[in-house]
């Protein structure tokens, strides 16, 4: 049974978009998730949500426990993975409102736990993480935001940062000069755990801001971001509910 795995940033988590709710509290391994697992129903298919940063968004980027999170979602059934994030945009035509559904990261944290296998006493693990994000999940997200109307590139690489800060400009112009189009504070370390753990994982970006490369813009600000993603919270919200239904169709 195909059941689908929502992890939503900011402005994305809310169990009411899902009926016949019941929450689920459960620690792993790792420790506790960001927050409780929602599971309900969305047009028929089976949907566990979860708050990435917490529910009164608690956790920075930093703190968010990813093996946390991505365990208790392989351990209540998750087959399939969505994610919603904000990002900067490093490119001119990747404007503020468009979509992104994103192909490549390039992972430029540094203090986070981004395995399951810490040390190899069970044998040697090395997960192949050339292609990411999951063809068919970014197929259904592509096709059905361009229905839908909204602005949206088929393919992007985003540039994982540690954060809390933004970047500086000299790095914005070398996350440009690398071939990133995008910049956000999570993505990579969710990604590279999905894949370790074998479940098919995809994120639809939504562009708020121009990091801060763009010297004829203000450079981005957590209050300019809140402003753009709030008011396109309807369209990404819109999309899963058509999206999240033909997951899993042929």
């Amino acid at each position: 049974m195909i059941q689908v795995g929502i992890i939503g940033g900011s402005g994305l988590d809310d169990p009411k978009i899902l009926k016949n709710a019941e929450e689920i509290t459960l620690t792993t391994p790792f420790g506790d998730p960001s927050s409780p697992i929602t599971r309900g129903v969305m047009d028929g298919r089976t949907v566990l949500l979860l708050a990435r940063h917490g529910r009164q968004h608690q956790f920075s980027p930093s703190q968010v426990n990813y093996r946390a999170n991505i365990h208790a979602l392989k351990e209540l059934g998750a087959t399939h993975l969505v994610a919603t994030t904000a990002c900067g945009s490093l490119r001119e035509e990747i404007e503020r409102g468009h979509f992104v559904i994103l192909d490549q990261f390039i992972d430029f944290t540094r203090k986070r736990a981004h395995t399951f296998h810490d040390d190899f006493t069970s044998g040697a693990v090395h997960t192949g993480m050339a292609t990411p994000f999951d063809a068919h999940l970014r197929k259904v997200l592509f096709d059905t935001s361009t229905k839908l109307g909204n602005p949206t590139h088929h393919t992007g690489t985003v540039v994982t940062i540690e954060g809390p800060r933004f970047s500086t400009r000299a790095e914005s112009r070398m996350f440009r000069s690398w071939g990133a189009d995008v910049v956000n504070m999570s993505v990579a370390t969710e990604a590279a755990l999905a894949n370790e753990a074998g479940i098919p994982y995809a994120a639809v970006a939504m562009s708020t801001d121009y990091d801060c490369w763009k010297e004829d813009e203000t450079p981005v600000s957590w209050e300019e971001i809140l402003e753009v993603f709030h008011k396109n919270t309807d369209r990404v919200q819109g999309l899963l509910l058509k999206a999240i239904p033909r997951i899993g169709e042929a």
